[in-house]
């Protein structure tokens, strides 16, 4: 076998430049849909689009004709062409110059081809002796695991006899010679100038393939009790770098293209991942004995931006996921980051699918915890917090791990959200419940929106700021704009009303519900600040709401440009309040929560709100 002229790196490269939905699209007419690209099969004659085509993970599959595959493969199927005409055509429109077909890269590519013509034979070596009787042990030892026949063959178990050359003797009778198997890390040449060996002995065999499918190294599992290591992976080779693959990582990357999945699963070891795989968890990968490395991510994130590292919950698998936390935290990026999974009891994967059966392994998996969450708790956890110097030392801790995220968007989320958690901790010891984003009649629920905007104005030296912090508003609106308000504040650039319409619009609620806070808060800004207010500010800012001409019509351009904006903004605040009983309502509640903080503490204003504003909902349903 002669390896490929195109290299896994070059196609990878070649694939990461161009977008398969442009290639794609020139074939079939898409239409986008959420995350993906649909339209109809090219390669049937259907009515209802089932072709889809996926930017992020760089593939296409067609539910009408079964077809699944890349821009390459598309481009063969479509166009007839040749796997090189294929790379050749994308490559050159991607600007990509082509490896060199010289003599000297065809002998390199021949040297390859003959190592993974030996990882090969190895394999099917391998494979055979597992059904052979030599392999009795080791079929016992799979049965017992619960991994039929069937399994060993869709993983390609194997078994290396417990002989030190008898794999060789094999191999040499098929051509492979002994410079190759010692180049493919298949036997060891010891010191003193004695007979080479085979690695492998004893062992049930996983084989590890690159991301094209070519088996390119091994592990084995010792089946003896007290064998050391238990676990035994093939050495560094010109075809294996332990920290750039994954187990299961092509095969498990289609399975999560086929589900839909946003993210693979990551656990442990070769058992493991193939027992998520046989519980219907096909987008199970494992590293190769070692942490999590950065190479190693970037394939995860390749598949989805969520992946779930899946951890057994003792002091070893706390220590591993820590590590990836480090790992991972200079790598985030809006959309890319890491869930955890720590696993009950002691249990790996594996033995928790046999003992409590896939359901379980499925509610741990829903249960998985965000980057933030973990990382927050491990800092918390380093010692007690008790004074305040021990207390400015989880800060510290906590300041530091943020610094180490290169992405400003996410590392200022990050401060935000590591200074809730410590700020919930501190102020009710417990975690808030889940939060609803509207009230049941459709009527969003602003209590202590009044209070939020009034200590924001007030306040420039953010001596509330924690007290805003650890109160649940029990309205995730409220809990959003205070977010928002806290994140001005504690800026450079402090808290105005511009910045909290601009900000909140990014939060992408609903018109309606967008409109009501605008309004609401605009209501609370004109009552507190008639001498003060930018009014033109303001009326921009009203103005910058998406779909507020088109769909109230409240403000025409030729108003702007004949009346003065205090003007214009009091008319509309004026419409808004006469929309219907409940506006007025909440205009009392915005009032008399202003008037509580102004004059009270603001822990007692915001109770005192929460109370005045439960009066007003009752008088509201009985209006309505």
């Amino acid at each position: 076998m002669v390896a490929p002229r195109f290299s896994d790196g070059f196609i990878a490269e070649l694939k990461n430049r161009i977008r398969a939905s442009d290639v794609i699209g020139r074939k079939v007419k898409l239409t986008k849909k959420g995350k993906e690209w649909v339209g109809l099969s090219p390669f049937t004659a259907e009515k209802t689009p089932s072709f889809y085509v996926n930017d992020q993970k760089q593939f296409f599959k067609c539910f009408s004709s079964g077809k699944f595959g890349d821009v390459i493969s598309f481009l063969q199927e479509t166009e007839r062409l040749s796997f090189a005409e294929a790379i050749e055509r994308l490559a050159e429109e991607a600007g990509m110059e082509l490896p060199q077909d010289t003599p000297q890269a065809r002998a390199e590519r021949s040297r390859r081809g003959r190592l993974l013509d030996a990882c090969e034979a190895a394999c099917q070596y391998f494979e055979k002796a597992l059904r052979g009787p030599e392999g009795a042990e080791a079929r016992a030892y799979l049965e017992r695991r619960g991994l039929p026949p069937e399994s060993w063959e869709r993983h390609r178990i194997g078994f290396a006899p417990d002989d030190w050359r008898a794999m060789q003797a094999v191999l040499l009778k098929q051509d492979v010679s002994m410079g190759d198997l010692l180049d493919a890390g298949l036997v060891i040449k010891p010191d003193g100038g004695k007979e080479p060996y085979d690695r492998f002995r004893g062992r049930v065999i996983f084989p590890i393939e690159d991301v094209s499918g070519h088996v390119i190294a091994f592990g084995g599992r010792a089946l003896e009790k007290d064998a050391k290591p238990k676990y035994l992976n093939s050495p560094e080779t010109e075809l294996f770098h332990k920290g750039r693959e994954l187990y299961r990582y092509r095969r498990a990357r289609e399975a999560a293209a086929m589900n839909n999945r946003e993210g693979l699963i990551v656990c442990e070891g070769y058992m493991d991942a193939i027992a998520l795989t046989e519980a219907g968890f096909g987008y199970a990968v494992a590293p190769l004995g070692t942490a999590l490395t950065e190479d190693q991510l970037g394939l995860l994130w390749k598949v989805g931006g969520e992946p779930i590292l899946c951890f057994d919950g003792d002091d070893a698998g706390l220590r591993a996921a820590h590590k990836a936390i480090d790992r991972a935290l200079p790598h985030l990026q809006p959309g890319r980051s890491l869930f955890f999974a720590l696993l009950p009891d002691g249990l790996d994967p594996d033995d928790l699918i046999r003992e409590r059966g896939k359901s379980a392994m499925g509610e741990v998996l829903e249960k998985s915890r965000p980057l933030v969450e973990l990382l927050w708790q491990r800092e918390f956890e380093k010692g007690p917090i008790d004074t305040p110097e021990r207390r400015a030392g989880l800060e510290k801790r906590l300041e530091d791990a943020a610094n180490l995220i290169q992405d400003d968007a996410v590392q200022r989320l990050y401060r935000r959200e590591l200074r809730r958690l410590s700020n919930e901790y501190y102020y009710s010891g417990s975690k808030r419940p889940q939060q609803k984003r509207h009230s049941l009649d459709g009527v969003p629920d602003l209590k202590g929106l009044g209070i939020l905007c009034r200590t924001a104005e007030h306040d420039e030296n953010g001596a509330s700021l924690e007290t805003i912090m650890a109160v649940d508003f029990e309205s995730q609106v409220i809990n959003d704009i205070r977010d928002l308000i806290v994140d001005l504040m504690s800026s450079d650039h402090g808290y105005s009303v511009v910045q909290l319409y601009e900000s909140f619009t990014g939060l992408k609620y609903p018109g309606e519900i967008t409109r009501d806070i605008r309004d609401v808060i605009l209501s609370r800004e004109i009552e507190g600040h008639t001498a003060e207010i930018n009014w033109q500010d303001a009326l921009n800012a009203m103005l910058g709401f998406k779909g507020m001409r088109a769909d109230e019509a409240e403000i025409r351009s030729e108003d702007v440009s004949r009346a003065s904006a205090e003007d214009l903004m009091r008319q509309a605040r004026d419409r808004h309040i006469l929309k219907a009983a409940y506006r007025r309502i909440y205009h009392e509640i915005l009032a008399q929560e202003a008037s509580l903080a102004g004059r009270s503490g603001l822990r007692d204003a915001i109770a005192e709100g929460g109370r005045i504003a439960d009066q007003a909902d009752q008088r509201r349903h009985r209006r309505a």
